[in-house]
């Protein structure tokens, strides 16, 4: 863990968008994008395309001794209908595609979170509850013991966020239906702003009734901290956070990982925003000046 070097992709929407304005000759904002293009950040899996992905970014890694970090994203009924809908069609599917991933994945190295949003999900207003819920930790379960089969790959389920309305006791033991058990540990505040004490706080509180397990903290965007209330679609005025790292200096903080990408869209939140998931070059360029 001490000195682990995780990879950064030259096929990431932030440095495909760099190579373009150097095209154009737009020198001072490819500088500033740097910023984040240097910097190690996640691969998103949500489709059918997972797998080849998977194992082509995987080798890149393994072939310059660096460690990728991926994101599974395809449970069925995704993000409840919102911004990120989607996932896989129905049960049977989802198992066959976090199967194909774990293979794709091989005997390389790779961390993995785990579903954002999921378990969370089934805690709030959303609606995934009863047997949709009971489904879903069962597929999380699944998912963690397939991956867990590949010896170098760790897994985190995410966790939610501190400011999620929930009672984190329901959130520890909606994590041991998920199968916390078996994974390496949770993830916190993916896409999501929180200040890093905070977030070691909450997830502090989650690993003592989990068992002293580890977790990892997302650092892309929280810089500025949250802007306030429950303002999580592209707010204004925010700043990267800590670059990825796990030589955290925190105890049981196993990285900090720039699980979103910075610059991609969180949704289309009624400002004109991309859809979800697009590069958005005036929000990445805010991010990268420290919200300005």
């Amino acid at each position: 863990m001490p000195g682990q070097s995780f990879y950064v992709s030259d096929q990431t929407s932030a440095a495909r968008q760099l190579v373009a304005l150097r095209g154009q000759g737009r020198t001072a904002e490819a500088d500033t994008l740097l910023r984040i293009a240097a910097q190690p950040s996640s691969q998103w899996l949500g489709d059918q395309a997972a797998k080849g992905i998977a194992e082509q970014v995987s080798r890149r890694a393994a072939a310059v001794d660096r460690t990728p970090v991926f994101v599974a994203y395809n449970i069925p009924h995704r993000d409840c209908g919102q911004y990120s809908a989607g996932g896989a069609a129905d049960a049977a599917a989802y198992r066959s595609w976090i199967t194909g991933l774990a293979e794709a994945l091989g005997d390389r190295r790779a961390w993995v979170v785990l579903e954002p949003d999921a378990v969370a999900h089934t805690l709030d207003a959303c609606g995934v509850k009863g047997a949709a819920a009971a489904e879903r930790y069962g597929l999380l379960a699944f998912a963690v013991q397939e991956l867990k089969k590949r010896p170098q790959v760790k897994v985190y389920l995410d966790a939610g966020n501190p400011g999620w309305a929930q009672d984190p006791s329901a959130m520890a033991e909606a994590l041991r239906k998920s199968g916390i058990a078996a994974a390496d540990g949770f993830a916190v505040n993916v896409s999501n702003f929180y200040a890093t004490d905070r977030n070691a706080a909450y997830g502090a509180e989650l690993s003592a009734a989990l068992g002293g397990k580890p977790f990892v903290i997302d650092t892309s965007r929280n810089g500025n901290g949250p802007i306030g209330g429950d303002a999580w679609c592209n707010p204004p005025g925010r700043a990267l956070g800590e670059p990825p790292t796990a030589s955290t200096g925190r105890p049981g903080v196993d990285a900090y990982l720039w699980i979103k990408n910075p610059g991609e869209s969180d949704g289309e939140c009624g400002r004109g925003e991309p859809r979800a998931g697009e590069f958005w070059l005036p929000y990445a360029l805010g991010l990268a000046r420290g919200g300005a």
